[in-house]
C-alpha cells in the first residue's frame, strides 16, 4: 500500500512515497536479481557455446555455509551419478539440473532464505507424476545413506527412468 505524505522539499506538494518493499523478502529480490544476471549472461553467449555451468555451481555450492554446503555437495553428486543427461546450471543463484534447458530439479540452501532446512524440489519437467497429489519439494537437514537411495530413486523416476 502506497502512503502519501508532505515533500520535505520547500514546495509544500505532496508527494506519493514509495512503499519499502513489494511484497517480496530482500532474500527473494536478491534471487531475482541473480535470476536476471543468469539470463543476461545466456544471452551473451555466443549461439552454440556452451558456457561451463557445473563450474558456476560448484563455485556458488563452495560458497554455502558447511551445512547447506555438505547437502548440496552431497546432492550434486547424486544427480551426477543417477542422472548424467541433467546438466547442471544456476537457477536463481542456487544448484539446479536440466533436460534440454529446463529445470527438472534443484537444491535450494536453508542460509539462501532464511530457514530451518534446505529443500530438494522438482519441477512440472519431472515425472514424479503420482495419482492426483504427489510431492514435489524435499526438506534435507542431513543425509544418511537411506536418504541417498531415496533421492537417487527420486531422481531416477523424475527422469523417466523409475
Amino acid at each position: 500500500m502506497k502512503h502519501t505524505q508532505p515533500s520535505t522539499g520547500s514546495t509544500g506538494t505532496v508527494t506519493e512515497a514509495v512503499e519499502p518493499h513489494d511484497g517480496f523478502t530482500a532474500e527473494e529480490r536478491d534471487a531475482m536479481k541473480e535470476r536476471a544476471k543468469e539470463l543476461k549472461a545466456a544471452r551473451r553467449s555466443p549461439r552454440g557455446a556452451k558456457a561451463d555451468t557445473e563450474a558456476e555451481v560448484l563455485a556458488k555450492i563452495a560458497e554455502m555455509p558447511e551445512a547447506d554446503r555438505v547437502l548440496a555437495e552431497r546432492v550434486h553428486a547424486l544427480v551426477k551419478a543417477v542422472a548424467p543427461e541433467l546438466t547442471p546450471k544456476l537457477w536463481y543463484g542456487m544448484p539446479a539440473y536440466a533436460r534440454n534447458g529446463k529445470v527438472v530439479c534443484h537444491f535450494q540452501s536453508a542460509q539462501k532464505f532464511k530457514t530451518r532446512y534446505a529443500t530438494l524440489g522438482f519441477s512440472d519437467q519431472a515425472a514424479l507424476d503420482d495419482g492426483t497429489v504427489w510431492p514435489v519439494a524435499y526438506a534435507l537437514k542431513e543425509l544418511t545413506a537411506a536418504d541417498e537411495e531415496r533421492i537417487g530413486a527420486l531422481v531416477e523416476k523424475a527422469v523417466g527412468r523409475g
